[in-house]
């Protein structure tokens, strides 16, 4: 049965992957992201609507939704994929802090806010956030990242407990390194913590293909699963911080000297 989807982020990167595969099977997607002209034409290669704009900030969520309701004539699902990684070491200002928080974390209450109400076990609807394997563990030389990241699965945890059983399925995506424009930012970094940061992703793991990350997102969904794990160590990582977490940091800590020097 063809599902009804708004994907935010899509222009390009995971967002992008997850509306193409969402699109070869058979559901309908609107794509949104800040870059008008680069979702437009993602939108038009695919045949799916469009939307541009702040989907942050609770007006833009409000005009998604609505342009949702007129295009597709509701939704089914939502993917809350528009992230940003900046923000780096101690220094990083109020802005950063704010900027993340917003969109890291407060996009994706804004989004629920509006659409839960709707959901219900005879009108189920899926839920589903961009996190990152930082959601899990943390992010060295980003605490932005590392905080946002970390509330957004505490976010996708509190709806799956309060709601989950009521016709809200909700996924949360964390992945480690994934090759995206995102990612490629951090090859002319200068600040020393920006290059931690960006190294950290870049060494920790494979870096997969969007792609990868949106099949294993489908796979969670499809099997009812909170956490999907397209690096499935980050699960093993987890396990052992959550059994010894002074060790786990001491490792981290060795790992960050390591890049460091």
């Amino acid at each position: 049965m063809s599902r009804r989807c708004v994907v935010t982020g899509a222009a390009g990167g995971i967002g992008l992957a997850i509306a193409e595969a969402l699109v070869a099977r058979g559901d309908r997607v609107l794509l949104a992201d800040l870059d008008e002209q680069r979702v437009r034409e993602a939108a038009e290669r695919l045949q799916q609507p469009w939307f541009a704009g702040d989907v942050a900030a609770e007006p833009g969520v409000t005009d998604l939704i609505a342009r949702a309701d007129d295009e597709l004539g509701g939704i089914d699902m939502y993917v809350a994929n528009a992230g940003i990684f900046r923000g780096f070491g101690l220094a990083a200002d109020e802005f950063d802090w704010s900027l993340s928080w917003d969109v890291n974390v407060m996009a994706h209450v804004r989004a629920a806010r509006a659409l839960v109400p709707r959901w219900s076990t005879e009108q189920p609807g899926v839920f589903a956030v961009t996190a990152s394997a930082a959601g899990l563990l943390t992010q060295l030389g980003s605490p932005t990242y590392s905080v946002t990241k970390r509330a957004a699965v505490g976010f996708a945890e509190w709806l799956a407990a309060t709601y989950g059983d009521r016709g809200v399925q909700v996924a949360a995506l964390c992945p480690m390194g994934v090759a995206t424009p995102m990612a490629e930012a951090g090859q002319t970094a200068t600040d020393p913590d920006a290059r931690l940061a960006h190294g950290s992703v870049a060494t920790a793991g494979e870096t997969i293909a969007p792609e990868d990350a949106a099949r294993v997102l489908l796979e969670a969904i499809d099997e009812g699963r909170l956490l999907a794990l397209p690096h499935p160590e980050v699960g093993t990582m987890y396990a052992h911080k959550a059994q010894d977490t002074d060790r786990w940091i001491a490792g981290m800590q060795r790992f960050r000297g390591s890049l460091e020097a």
